[in-house]
């Protein structure tokens, strides 16, 4: 979430805010109290009708994105009309006061055990977990557990003279940097090179050490939609054991491809099949098809999850243990997450992911067609693929097609990689459920038709790469 300012430019004339406001939202007489539109950046001093207060708002909404073209979110953008409607009857209840709706807590436990018995704990019935707010959460959530398990198994020399690391890919989602920095982990970061992209498993054991509180597996490349191989991670992690003694948990970071890969990829080992996965997370609002903001964190049993991380608080008279950075939140994410598992099932998700994997590999080809760019990945991982320009394209880059097809509604992403990459810029591509085979060909058609355009330039328009770089995730 970015830190906002408060009021910023010059105040408004009168006769500015007087003819900001249409005369119509008035309920009966067009004209009636409305001399002036209300101000922004402080409270007004009274009341509006509930429609004019909404048409308000609602007309500066038109100004945002349309979410179902914003091809950068791995965010659920769409959601069947009864999902929407169960979201909102749920919208008022606080999923923190379990003992005053116990259903919505029960649905929150079953969710739970679906996910520990689809990611294969060793016994589904003893996996604990969580829901969060979403998969960033999540990740604080097991980076806590670890860093405390590794801190009782060094006593002797924690806090005094010892720093805790982690290692992870320099991929990683920005959560794990806030982790890092929030609780005071060092965070030890294998870098890109040449045409790999995320993390190289022995280079990740060699930056371990008794410090080492786990290592990040991420499962779905924020990047490039590719699956860092957890299992090769996992042996290199246990060759390093035989050698040293120590002995490395693994956490994987499945903020997507934990609800892809377990229905298009069954044969791919990656979960709590792994002795060494310790923990896993997932965003139920990415590819677990659910609107903003669910996320869930699962760890392989109750050894994993030191017990004094978990709160029992005696709240509005019922005995409630809870392990979150969040109290109260709302129970409709939750709900939704179950009307989805209840509706779908197995092999609705199946249908569902291949559908968008499907449309992710065609839509790929089509770029790779039009001759004037190279794929970095084809999407036939998580619906996600990266694309940059060829060596002999020279007239424009990657940030002139984001900008380019933002005039058509078309919000496609263009960044810089990270540390050894820095010289590659590319486009993303997110397919999610409700991107469809006519919405991609219609994004292949724009391209098309801003191409010749684009060959004309004498040069690429960016400049400033650091600065056009906003988005990474």
């Amino acid at each position: 979430m970015p830190l906002h300012r408060g009021s910023h430019g010059e105040p408004r004339t009168e006769e500015h805010r007087r003819l900001a406001l249409n005369p119509f939202f008035g309920e009966a007489d067009p004209t009636a109290s409305m001399d002036t539109a209300p101000p922004t950046h402080r409270l007004p001093d009274g009341p509006l009708s509930p429609s004019t207060a909404y048409r308000l708002v609602h007309d500066e909404l038109m100004l945002d994105g349309n979410s179902r073209l914003n091809l950068a979110t791995f965010v659920t953008t769409w959601m069947e009309p009864q999902a929407a409607v169960l979201m909102g009857e749920c919208r008022d209840k606080n999923m923190i006061d379990k003992d005053e709706y116990p259903r919505t807590a029960e649905l929150e436990r079953r969710c739970v055990a679906m996910l520990a018995d689809l990611w294969h704990a060793p016994d589904p019935a003893t996996a604990v977990g969580c829901s969060t707010t979403g998969s960033s959460e999540a990740c604080m959530l097991a980076g806590l557990a670890l860093k405390r398990r590794w801190a009782a198994r060094n006593t002797d020399r924690y806090p005094a003279t010892a720093r805790p690391n982690l290692v992870m890919g320099v991929n990683v989602q920005v959560c794990w940097e806030k982790f890092c920095t929030f609780w005071e982990v060092e965070a030890r970061q294998v870098p890109m090179e040449g045409d790999r992209f995320h993390l190289d498993p022995q280079a990740a054991a060699d930056l371990c050490d008794e410090n080492t509180i786990g290592v990040v597996g991420i499962l779905g490349s924020t990047f490039d939609g590719s699956y860092e191989p957890v299992a090769e991670l996992c042996s290199a992690l246990d060759a390093l054991q035989e050698r040293t003694g120590l002995d490395i948990p693994v956490h994987v970071d499945g903020a997507s491809g934990a609800m892809v890969a377990p229905f298009l990829d069954e044969d791919l080992v990656w979960d709590f099949r792994l002795p060494r996965v310790s923990s896993i997370n997932t965003s139920g609002h990415k590819y677990g098809l659910v609107y903003p903001g669910v996320g869930w964190a699962l760890w392989r049993s109750p050894a994993e999850l030191p017990e004094e991380l978990v709160f029992r608080v005696n709240y509005l008279g019922g005995d409630m243990p809870t392990f979150a950075l969040n109290f109260s939140r709302p129970g409709a994410q939750v709900v939704a997450q179950y009307y989805t598992f209840l509706r779908l099932g197995r092999e609705g998700y199946r249908a569902v992911q291949r559908a968008s994997r499907d449309v992710a590999g065609r839509l790929a080809g089509g770029f790779e067609s039009l001759g004037d760019f190279r794929l970095l990945s084809r999407g036939d991982e998580l619906p996600v693929f990266a694309l940059t320009t060829n060596p002999d394209v020279r007239a424009y880059d990657v940030f002139d097609v984001s900008r380019r097809l933002r005039e058509h509604g078309w919000l496609v992403p263009a960044y810089t990689f990270p540390a050894n990459r820095q010289d590659l810029a590319v486009l993303r591509v997110v397919c999610r459920n409700g991107f469809s085979s006519d919405l991609a060909e219609m994004l292949l058609d724009d391209v098309r038709r801003l191409l010749p355009e684009l060959r004309a330039q004498p040069h690429p328009l960016s400049r400033d790469r650091a600065a056009l770089t906003a988005f990474h995730h």
